[in-house]
């Protein structure tokens, strides 16, 4: 793996344990959307070869994704 796809990967992996620290008051569809979003973007992040747009794209579309699976 190289340097860009090492460190965008371990960033992405600590802002997600960072934010789900905070899901305690969340509601099971925030919850989702927030672990779509940050699955969303390590795939991006992988697919892309660390770029940024696919980092912020991949956690706009897993965040969607995340938000509408769990939707009553």
């Amino acid at each position: 793996m190289r340097t860009t796809q090492r460190f965008a990967f371990s960033a992405v992996a600590a802002v997600m344990l960072l934010g789900l620290g905070g899901c305690a008051g969340m509601s099971a569809q925030d919850k989702n959307t927030a672990v779509g979003a940050g699955v969303g973007a390590v795939g991006g992040a992988v697919l892309t070869g660390g770029s940024a747009v696919g980092t912020v794209g991949g956690a706009a579309v897993g965040g969607i994704i995340g938000h509408e699976v769990s939707k009553p």
